[in-house]
């Protein structure tokens, strides 16, 4: 039996630079989701998003990404229909195009922008403080220096792709995993490190020694390299690899699909793209997000200046529950696993500083 000696941290507890107000948007948002899940596709009362503009830039690929930027989309076609606002977007093709993309929908009037990705960060930030009378907000990001009129959403990604680790660890023949991810950034190491965690907690319980793999595309639109950099990690005995790496990871799952291994998607549910494949998915709910921000944005709630932290708690992060490719028992499992972190008693890791603490009282992990 293992025992764990972390110290509890209040799983709810919001990032650093963040205060009351942020649980109390985020109680409310979320609360408004469990209470509204059965008249999900009815108006809002009054359909007060009419005569609203609400738009989005998306990162480095296409709006139909399979992943963030399509979920996110999502979200808002959601809103449209219950508000009665217009929606649009814009395509970002190259980084640079970012300030542009930004401003070009602020000269046309848009009441409410998303900025999708850490990436969208930089141009949003420099919009938003020459704009002061447009609302911004910005996925995947959180500052302690945010914009008065910047509403920021961060994902406790660590936290599902913890889960999706220890079906990982549990399922494991070569006890090599692998990790693909986009940029080397916060919110895409935080999948890496729950990842590992999750996998070294199930690899002790299964009486398995598990070792890890990573590599980075540099690009969340780069589905060859994707699939590249997986075949090699497959071809060193990984046998199941997470991808957090956006319209690059795509091409991870064509490559698990190519050598009949198992791969974990990312940001949603992405089974369908393989599903003799895909064992599982550390999904970010970002399409409710979307909706639920820009639903209290339309009925006057103010939440510039302030970063949302969602995770299982707030039911934002998770993983589906069909689980076709592999045992009931594993499901149970892990269903008992989220109760843990989200009562505090696990504290999922995101960074390797927290993977190595993580590790060093749970014993196993390279």
């Amino acid at each position: 039996m293992i025992v764990l000696l972390l110290s509890v941290l209040l799983i709810t507890g919001l990032l650093s630079g963040c205060g009351k107000t942020d649980e109390i948007h985020v109680m409310q948002i979320w609360e408004n989701e469990e209470a509204g899940a059965e008249e999900e596709e009815e108006p809002l009362e009054g359909t007060p998003g009419a005569g609203m503009i609400v738009a989005m830039v998306t990162d480095e690929g296409r709006i139909n990404d399979a992943s963030f930027n399509q979920g996110v989309w999502e979200g808002l076609q959601d809103f449209s229909v219950r508000s009665g606002a217009k929606i649009r977007y814009t395509e970002t093709e190259k980084k640079d195009d970012l300030p542009a993309n930004f401003q070009q929908l602020t000269d046309e009037g848009c009441d409410l922008i998303w900025g999708v990705g850490y990436n969208c960060q930089e141009a949003l930030f420099a919009c938003a403080k020459e704009n002061p009378g447009t609302q911004y907000a910005l996925v995947d990001s959180s500052p302690s220096d945010l914009p008065a009129n910047v509403t920021g959403v961060a994902f406790r990604a660590q936290e599902s792709s913890f889960l999706a680790g220890y079906i990982a660890g549990a399922m494991t023949k070569t006890g090599k995993l692998g990790f693909v991810g986009g940029s080397r950034i916060d919110s895409v190491d935080s999948f890496r490190y729950g990842f590992m965690g999750g996998a070294a907690y199930a690899a002790g319980i299964y009486g398995k020694e598990v070792e890890f793999f990573a590599e980075y595309t540099g690009s969340f639109d780069d589905p060859d390299l994707g699939y590249e950099i997986a075949r090699k990690l497959y071809a060193q005995g990984c046998d199941i690899i997470l991808h957090a790496a956006g319209g690059s990871g795509t091409g991870v799952i064509e490559a698990a699909r190519d050598t009949d291994h198992y791969v974990i998607g990312a940001d949603r549910d992405q089974s369908y793209l393989a599903p003799e494949h895909v064992l599982t998915s550390s999904m970010k709910n970002v399409d409710v997000a979307a909706k639920r921000v820009s639903e209290s944005y339309a009925m006057g709630e103010k939440t510039g200046g302030t970063v949302l932290s969602l995770g299982l708690t707030e039911g934002a992060v998770g993983i589906p529950a069909e689980h076709k490719n592999y045992r009931d028992e594993i499901y149970d499992a892990v269903l008992l696993v989220e109760d843990s972190i989200k009562s505090g008693q696990i504290t999922a890791p995101a960074t390797a500083e927290e993977y190595e603490s993580f590790t060093e009282n749970i014993g196993g992990g390279k």
